[in-house]
């Protein structure tokens, strides 16, 4: 009886195959973590330097993608229950609501404006419209990604499927 049987026989390749998926999974989680903050840190730095709404959605796609990688989506489709066609529909209608808002006031359809709000530690801060409108491409190009990404997926299990029946 050689080594690489006996390990067969305890099971050490499940074991070993699930300790890698502990891993995967714990590793992916975190990765999560800091790929979605820089997003987030995309999405803000955009006004100023490059970045902003598309990059930030790429970005945030490409994070629960990583996560589609390490679990299944069924559990991505439990982690994130929303409807990407109606978070697509939200997104753009942020991105067309908030220029036409400014067209009423009888601004040009791009131009942007600052509010100022007080904040009692950081006392006034301005908040643009552009920021508003930039939320709307965001949520429209990470929304639609990841419904593209999930169509492929749902396909290539049906396909999975189709071919474990035929067997």
């Amino acid at each position: 009886m050689n080594l690489k049987s006996t390990l067969k026989k305890l099971g050490y390749a499940k074991v070993h195959k699930q300790m890698n998926d502990v891993f995967l999974k714990y590793t992916a989680k975190v990765v999560f973590l800091i790929i979605i903050t820089f997003s987030i840190n995309l999405f803000f730095s955009g006004h100023y330097t490059p970045g902003g709404g598309f990059v930030g959605g790429l970005l945030a796609a490409a994070a629960i993608v990583l996560l589609l990688l390490a679990y299944d989506l069924k559990t991505i489709n439990k982690m994130i229950p929303f409807d990407h066609k109606w978070l697509i529909a939200l997104g753009l209608t942020l991105s067309v609501f908030v220029p036409l808002v400014l067209m009423i006031f009888g601004q040009p359809f791009f131009t942007h404006q600052a509010l100022y709000i007080e904040l009692p530690i950081f006392g006034e801060v301005p908040i643009h419209t552009a920021v508003f409108f930039d939320v709307g491409v965001y949520i429209t190009v990470a929304a639609t990604t990841l419904l593209i990404i999930t169509l492929l997926a749902t396909e290539q299990a049906m396909s999975d499927s189709e071919g474990a029946d035929r067997s």
